[in-house]
């Protein structure tokens, strides 16, 4: 005989699994949305891969731009994203946590591409040897336009829109 839901009569089967699933839910979405970190401030160790032929740090793990505003709304539209000085020359930053990769093919100009790859929707990896580079199935990019410098990719990482101002780099 299966017990009543109606208040003061027990507690159902039915609610007790229905409650054990939700608990289940909300601690496996606490999980997957919880910072590597434990913050929730301008940036996270995970943000941006550094990489570049002009940087010591070559493929090392990169924050976002330091200083009072870094990360914070400000000189541009958007949010900033790095330093000028923080992209190397020849080289690039990705920015895992805003799917961009923002590049320096040389000095002065920079670009900015979609990080997610064409081929199979992976997050590009790092910037070297003067292709952005996925590292699900090898597809390299140009640096400087985005097109396609080794398959399987068939199409070009779309561009993407940013705002250098003075010596900060912010989303558009």
């Amino acid at each position: 005989m299966t017990q009543s839901a109606i208040p003061g009569q027990g507690t159902t089967r039915r609610a007790v699994v229905t409650a054990a699933g939700a608990a289940g839910l909300a601690a496996t979405l606490a999980a997957c949305g919880k910072d590597d970190d434990g913050g929730s401030g301008g940036g996270s160790a995970d943000s941006a891969q550094n990489a570049g032929s002009s940087q010591p740090s070559q493929g090392a793990e990169a924050g976002q731009s330091g200083g009072a505003e870094g990360g914070k709304s400000g000189g541009g539209d958007g949010m900033e994203l790095a330093k000028t000085s923080q992209i190397p020359e020849g080289g690039g930053m990705v920015f895992k946590d805003h799917k961009v990769v923002v590049t320096q093919p040389k000095a002065g100009d920079f670009k900015a591409f979609s990080s997610i790859c064409t081929h199979q929707g992976c997050s590009v990896g790092d910037v070297s040897g003067g292709t952005i580079n996925c590292p699900c199935h090898q597809s390299k990019f140009d640096i400087t336009d985005g097109s396609v410098k080794g398959g399987p990719a068939q199409k070009p990482l779309p561009g993407a829109q940013i705002k250098v101002q003075g010596s900060s780099i912010w989303m558009a």
